[in-house]
């Protein structure tokens, strides 16, 4: 053995050692994104547009670390908060965070957490007994009278919220009603109305305050907030300030107190409204100057809330308002079937292709199998790299160089495709083994000439591959990005092991043994079929498709579009007894939720399921209904789960669509500017429209089928198209060949021989990736079925594609011309 062979050894073994280093212990290393271990993720928008010009600047920088520190101190494992690149947004993921921790979860994160203390007015108790004897009450409240009934049960007379009013829930309906009456019957525009809630003989009521807008002390003096009980055991919030603020709380209630500078009557009650977030919690009434730098926030709230009360506090106010854009939620027992039919259909998707290679390729079959065995060895490493890679290209916080990224979904489908993807490059080279052992060539020389003819084919098809994924990283969200990072991985792992490893077998082979021909199965012999010929059928069968795929996909709206384009908010429910959907739609619909979308879907049931074909329901409604939509399915049917909850505003609807849009036209344009530079413009203008047809012929089959089209789908359109220039590659790439050894020729000759001469590994690499991509679409649920059938969709409509739209169009360029000697 050479010195050169023994040194690609032992960059093998320094390559396989670090990878597994890397990855060990497994249980530690691997982490799983939120759509395989269950959460709830936030994309918030941090609103600067009534700061100062001087504060935009730091001001997400400023929320990002009170929301850090709101979230730490919920008690939550594992966290992940970091800034969107570009924008002023902050992404919170919360690992198995549980349904009904959810909401408390959000109201934590959004509370603008701006405490203020203001006088109430003077005259209070008469203004608002002037508005019970008037009959005044603000849409949506009514006037409750009670009497006293004993100690503890106060009587007199309160706002009560209307049926209708206690069916709007969420967080800015509460914030809108609050901004509707704060200027009801004000007696000047000193003051403004806010309400107390009060629990009163079992029932929620208001007792009305006008409050000075003039803040007295606000909470940017506060030093800490605890929770503590008074001595009939409701919960309290203890606040302690800096020194600074004890001295001017000491002024403040110094004089207000009876006999104060602001207050000379002895018998004068002035009361101290304790504001936050523009809700009233308490008013007590102040006796005398407390100078201890201490006070309490009494309120109707349960310990959990005093607690939440207390964490917002402590972990300071939000420099700006932030509001929630998009929310995701994935059930845990959901997260886990998602990993188990992943991980089930990766397996039998890499065996079957390894099955196929050892039967189809025999030795050399062999060899490719170990080859893909120490590709799933070197995937850790390549992920490491890759991820440290893009990470350079936006500061998202998906991986760093020095860790691996984390796995979602999208990220195991990439998996799987790759092991179909792997061995693409060992039927590239095969194939030219075969056709130079043909020639009567050594076993040596067969080697030799196989791999360094295959190598152009294998090197621009994979480049073009890589290409659209980092399009598909930079434009994408963070479930998508998670594939872009696995199929790049994939790709330069899979090179390595096919173009270098493979070949050191090879040479072994070819150095140490008497092995003398390298054999094989042949499926496809040397065809002379007229492919050209053939080019206006196919046009007219293509242009066909297009029309009525499209025809009929626009027939039914947005119904091919879900909520990541939409906006709104869908509901994934698992459920023990199935309901009508008329049933479902008049139960929203006196809820006041119109034009909800109802459906139920088939999937695979998970192994060790009693159920092969499992339903699940599916409810999307808008992004303004969809916490009444909740509330309303878990109060209405009980026996019903949400597995899994996608909500998004239509800001960013138009943003993903912006950005899918985008994502495709960059991926065409860097493949036009690549193939025209490695080929000529004609064959780039060839690939182009073959690609526009396979994403349109995808697109429209796949709505056809009742699906709908997500940010996951995009993805797979992306990869369609990146996969299917491979094979348009691997023909052009023997048509650049042989126009240089065929002088005199006519184009059409050379394009249909060439055709010939490639169709065996069209077909066999369409076929090993798409072996893998079957068992996704058999034995993958949910997400990864959608994703698996547009792929398999696109890879045959790819393939046709490569043999009768791409070539053809390069023809209209070259019709009449002949290859002349040089």
């Amino acid at each position: 053995m050479d010195k050169n062979a023994i040194w690609k050894w032992l960059i093998l073994v320094v390559l396989v050692s670090w990878s597994i280093v890397t990855i060990t212990p497994l249980s530690e290393k691997i982490k799983y994104g939120l759509d395989l271990q269950g959460g709830t993720s936030y994309v918030l928008e941090v609103d600067t547009s009534e700061l100062a010009p001087e504060t935009v600047k730091d001001a997400r920088e400023r929320a990002l670390e009170v929301i850090r520190n709101r979230v730490d101190a919920m008690g939550v494992a594992e966290p992940v908060i970091y800034p969107e690149a570009g924008n002023n947004r902050i992404v919170v993921q919360i690992p198995g965070l549980k349904a009904e921790d959810r909401e408390r979860a959000k109201k934590n994160i959004q509370s603008a957490a701006f405490l203020e203390f203001r006088m109430v007015h003077p005259k209070n108790a008469e203004l608002v007994a002037q508005l019970f004897e008037k009959g005044f009450v603000p849409e949506g409240y009514r006037i409750v009278s009670l009497d006293s009934q004993g100690p503890g049960m106060r009587g007199g007379k309160f706002w009560k919220k209307t049926e209708e009013a206690q069916k709007t829930t969420g967080i800015s309906s509460n914030m809108d009603v609050r901004a509707s009456i704060r200027n009801f019957h004000v007696p000047s525009a000193s003051y403004e109305l806010l309400l107390m809630k009060e629990e009163v003989g079992g029932q929620e009521l208001f007792s009305p305050h006008y409050v000075n807008r003039r803040r007295e002390l606000s909470g940017e003096s506060l030093k800490t907030a605890g929770v503590d009980y008074q001595q009939l055991g409701q919960p309290i919030v203890n606040l302690k300030f800096d020194s600074q603020g004890s001295k001017r709380f000491a002024a403040v209630t110094s004089d207000y107190a009876p006999g104060g500078a602001k207050n000379r009557s002895p018998d004068g009650r002035q009361y101290l409204g304790i504001v936050l977030d523009g809700t009233l919690y308490s008013a007590p009434f102040i006796k005398t100057a407390i100078h201890g730098g201490e006070a309490i926030i009494e309120g109707q709230f349960s310990f959990k809330e005093a607690q939440d009360l207390a964490i917002v506090l402590r972990a300071g106010s939000l420099p700006a308002p932030v509001k929630v854009i998009e929310e995701r939620h994935v059930d845990p027992s959901l997260g886990k079937d998602s990993v188990a039919s992943g991980k089930r259909a990766s397996i039998i998707g890499g065996v079957a292709v390894m099955l196929f290679m050892l039967g189809y390729y025999m030795l050399g079959g062999l060899i490719a199998d170990l080859a893909l065995v120490l590709n799933l060895v070197l995937l850790p490493l390549g992920l490491m790299l890759v991820s440290g890679l893009f990470s350079l290209l936006d500061n998202t916080g998906i991986g760093h160089a020095i860790s691996l990224p984390t796995l979602t979904l999208p990220g195991i489908a990439g998996l799987a495709l790759t092991i179909g993807m792997a061995v693409d490059a060992n039927v590239l080279i095969f194939e030219r083994m075969r056709e130079e052992q043909r020639q009567g060539k050594r076993f040596a020389s067969v080697i030799s000439a196989g791999y360094d003819k295959a190598f152009s084919a294998i090197f621009d098809s994979n480049i073009t591959t890589l290409l659209t994924a980092a399009i598909m990283f930079m434009m994408g969200s963070g479930a998508v990005r998670g594939f872009a990072v696995m199929l790049s991985a994939g790709i330069i792992v899979s090179m390595y092991s096919a173009i270098f490893v493979s070949r050191m077998v090879f040479e072994l082979l070819a150095r140490y043994t008497t092995m003398q021909e390298f054999k094989m199965f042949t499926w496809i012999r040397d065809t002379k079929i007229d492919f050209m010929g053939m080019r206006k059928y196919a046009a007219a069968f293509s242009i066909g498709l297009i029309v009525v795929t499209w025809v009929l996909m626009f027939a039914r709206g947005e119904k091919n579009l879900g909520v990541d384009f939409t906006s709104g908010t869908s509901f994934k429910i698992e459920y023990a007894q199935k309901q009508p959907v008329e049933v479902l739609r008049q139960t929203l619909g006196q809820a006041g939720i119109k034009d909800a979308f109802i459906q139920y879907q088939r999937e695979m049931g998970e192994e060790g399921s009693s159920e092969a074909v499992r339903e699940n329901l599916e409810i999307k409604v808008s992004f303004a209904d969809g916490d009444k939509a909740e509330q309303v399915i878990g109060e209405s049917f009980k026996d019903f789960k949400i597995l899994e909850q996608n909500s998004v505003d239509a800001q960013v609807g138009k943003e993903f669509t912006r950005k899918s849009i985008m994502a495709v036209l960059l991926s065409l344009v860097g493949l036009i500017i690549y193939i025209s530079w490695r080929f000529e413009f004609a064959f780039s203008v060839g690939a182009v429209v073959a690609l526009l047809h396979d994403a349109l012929i995808t697109i429209g089959i796949y709505c056809l089928l009742g699906r709908q089209i997500s940010l996951p789908i995009v993805a797979a359109v992306l990869t369609v198209i990146g996969y299917s220039v491979n094979d348009t590659i691997v023909v052009f790439d023997r048509i650049r060949e042989d126009l240089k050894l065929m002088r005199g020729k006519s184009f059409i000759d050379i394009a249909n021989l060439s055709i010939n001469q490639t169709l065996g590994r069209t077909v066999l690499t369409s076929l090993t990736t798409l072996l893998s991509v079957a068992a996704l679409l058999i034995f993958g649920g949910g997400a990864i079925n959608d994703f698996a059938l547009a792929l398999f969709i696109g890879i045959i409509i790819g393939t046709y594609s490569s043999i009768f739209v791409a070539t053809p169009i390069v023809l209209l360029w070259h019709r009449n011309e002949k290859q002349e000697a040089k």
